[in-house]
């Protein structure tokens, strides 16, 4: 139920206030500034429903006056008409607090985010749409005054990629990507072929939420970091000094492999941010497995094993299968125009969260005087 998601964030807004005043915190900035967005983050709802709380009392209030024995006939009516009116008044801050809990609380709704698409069955072809999905991405988000930051890239020798990784910064960014994590398919008659078949290729998209140094400790002794020539063609110095970083993250046994920048200490930075990302990834991947039944019931769960869409180039259509959505516009949508696609996805989930997740969803209807 909301009601108690709601008791939980108004214990936690109070927690957080106790937490801000306390001397320690206030001399570790990192932390501080952590406590400080969560709290700005869930203090509007927590204020909301002390609204709410307050409207509960006044109607249980009307409600045993205008049931009084003592009260006469007039007061009665005059104490049903007010609770009438609490009662229509309670119904439109539930509404509100639905959607602010829905919308407002998500503790990655202000999160950067880290992709990484990489080239499945297909061959060369599925590196060329990976280099594809890369540019769709990165059109969308110029359109929306986000920063793309490259990581890691693997090319083919044909202007494809194996893999790429890239970190996306901005207004709502995470609200955007969201359900853009796992099997994107493409039906298309490919560069290398000469016989003008059409062919299906796939590659596959992670969207992982960037994890702070709080959040993810990474202690020293638990990395292996490794030092070696950037391969792959590249620009001039690019493969002549000992630029290329890998860290073994040596208790999960996770790998992250950074070669794109010519400084040795920005691709160390960059491969420890994905590798913050991975293991944030991993933990909440171990979360879910509990709570899978409530994850069934949103558009999608994010597992990048799920074909999510198709998009097929010789009817010029992007079909989404999570929704049964159809969109003839392949050739604006390859181009950056994921708005229409993204919207419905959004829309979609809030309203299936909503139907399943009721303020007081056994809350009998309420009974009209005289019937």
């Amino acid at each position: 139920m909301l009601i108690e998601r709601l008791r939980e964030i108004k214990k936690r807004v109070r927690d957080l206030e106790t937490e801000l005043a306390d001397p320690q915190v206030l001399k570790d900035p990192s932390r501080y500034q952590t406590c400080s967005k969560e709290l700005a983050r869930l203090r509007p709802s927590a204020h909301l429903f002390e609204a709410y709380e307050r409207l509960e009392q006044e109607i249980q209030e009307a409600e045993s006056l205008a049931a009084s024995e003592s009260e006469d006939r007039e007061s009665q009516k005059f104490y049903r008409e007010e609770r009438d009116k609490l009662l229509t008044k309670r119904a439109g801050l539930e509404k509100q607090l639905e959607e602010k809990l829905l919308a407002g609380t998500d503790p990655d709704t202000e999160r950067n985010i880290i992709i990484e698409i990489r080239a499945g069955t297909g061959g060369e072809e599925a590196a060329l749409f990976a280099r594809d999905l890369f540019r769709m991405y990165s059109r969308y988000t110029q359109a929306h005054g986000m920063k793309i930051d490259v990581m890691n890239t693997n090319p083919t020798g044909k202007g494809g990629f194996k893999e790429v990784i890239f970190g996306v910064s901005g207004p709502n960014v995470f609200r955007n990507f969201r359900f853009e994590s796992g099997i994107h398919r493409v039906q298309r008659i490919p560069e290398t072929e000469a016989s003008g078949r059409i062919h299906t290729s796939a590659a596959t998209v992670a969207v992982l939420s960037e994890a702070t140094e709080v959040e993810v400790k990474l202690k020293t002794e638990d990395l292996r970091i490794d030092v070696s020539r950037s391969g792959g063609p590249g620009g001039q110095g690019v493969n002549t000094t000992d630029s290329a970083v890998q860290v073994l993250h040596i208790p999960t046994g996770l790998m992250v492999r950074c070669q794109d920048e010519r400084s040795q200490h920005k691709n160390k930075a960059k491969a420890l941010r994905v590798l913050r990302a991975r293991l944030l990834e991993r933990q909440r991947a171990d979360q879910a497995r509990e709570i899978s039944a409530q994850r069934r019931q949103q558009v999608g769960s994010g597992d990048r094993s799920e074909k999510i869409r198709t998009y097929n180039f010789p009817d010029r259509r992007v079909t989404d299968h999570r929704i049964g959505l159809v969109l003839h516009s392949l050739p604006e949508i390859m181009d950056g125009a994921l708005d229409e696609l993204l919207s419905a996805l959004d829309k979609e989930d809030r309203l299936r969260r909503l139907k399943t997740s009721a303020l007081h969803p056994s809350r009998a209807p309420q009974r009209k005087e005289g019937k």
